[in-house]
């Protein structure tokens, strides 16, 4: 299908949905003071503000939008895309992602949560508010086996910090291949539930595509023997619903999770209450607004010349 816009495109009217729209607004302007810019939280955004712009920037589409109305252009703050793809999103509208790397921030996410569970910190702290004296065996974070199911940017840097305290790291991908020499090895995506039951540590850091949907399975989970679960992909990649189970029957021994099938993660979850799992609000990698504005003006910049910008998302894949 065609682009609704043609080469080369300059964008003069953009939407900004985001809660740090007036900052990235002011570093935009910074750059290039005859846009004409609006902005408001993403919930906010009228079907008014999309008549009148023809680019769009934000992680989410618009609640109130039924479509993009003149919109031509949309770039994601994020490098995830699911929030743009599916029903009801024009496909002849340019789909750009940010290039900023969120990976240094992730593993730092990653390593926070291993060690904070090998240090049984949380435990600790409950003992500590107890006034109880808690002696108990720590076992070192070296020597352990973690399975990365990702080996991108974001996989790479998580592997590096791992590697770096010890850990041996196995990736997994689609390809089965991996660049960073943290990657004791790497396997493709079907040998996943064989490769689980050896792992102390599954790492997930990919999308959620077509192929990545429910990739860690209640059958996986049945496969792993005590390890720990930390989700900074998505959530829809895990099969959420049998984590408690997992738990209970020994094939986890704790979670991290970052990501959610529904998000803000419902009040009746029972992930909320059980002291085994660790939950954040989807903060594990954070757009900066330095990285938002620069994503924005490489891509604009490459459509002036006439040129789809590097990060145009594939919506096949979905990233």
């Amino acid at each position: 299908m065609p682009l609704a816009l043609s080469l080369p495109f300059s964008p003069q009217r953009v939407v900004i949905g985001a809660n740090a729209h007036a900052d990235i607004t002011t570093a935009l302007r910074a750059a290039r003071p005859t846009l004409e810019i609006r902005g408001a939280p993403f919930t906010q955004i009228t079907t008014d503000d999309l008549a009148w712009a023809d680019t769009y920037i934000g992680f989410k589409r618009p609640p109130a939008a039924s479509d993009m109305g003149s919109v031509q252009w949309v770039h994601s703050t994020g490098a995830g895309v699911d929030g743009w793809l599916g029903p009801g999103l024009d496909e002849s509208l340019l789909l750009t992602r940010s290039p900023e790397s969120f990976g240094p921030m992730i593993a730092e996410w990653a390593v926070a949560r291993v060690f904070a569970i090998q240090q049984q910190v949380v435990s600790l702290m409950d003992a500590q508010r107890e006034q109880r004296w808690a002696p108990r065996d720590i076992a070192r974070v070296a020597g352990t086996r973690a399975v990365l199911v990702g080996t991108g940017d974001i996989g790479s840097a998580i592997a590096a910090s791992l590697h770096a305290l010890g850990v041996h790291v196995t990736g997994v991908s689609r390809s089965g291949v991996a660049t960073h020499p943290a990657f004791a090895a790497v396997h493709t995506v079907d040998q996943l539930p064989q490769l689980v039951g050896d792992a102390d540590w599954i790492v997930l850091c990919i999308p959620d595509t077509a192929e990545s949907r429910g990739l860690v399975s209640r059958d996986v989970l049945s496969r792993c023997r005590g390890a720990v679960l930390l989700n900074a992909g998505r959530g829809a990649v895990v099969d959420e619903s049998a984590i408690p189970d997992a738990l209970d029957n020994g094939w986890l021994r704790a979670a991290a999770l970052d990501v959610f099938v529904t998000e803000p993660l419902p009040t009746t979850s029972p992930l909320w209450n059980d002291p085994r799992v660790m939950v954040s609000p989807h903060i594990s990698g954070l757009t900066t607004i330095a990285g938002a504005a620069e994503g924005f003006l490489e891509c604009a910049e490459s459509l002036e010349r006439g040129e789809l910008p590097k990060w145009t998302v594939d919506r096949r894949r979905g990233y």
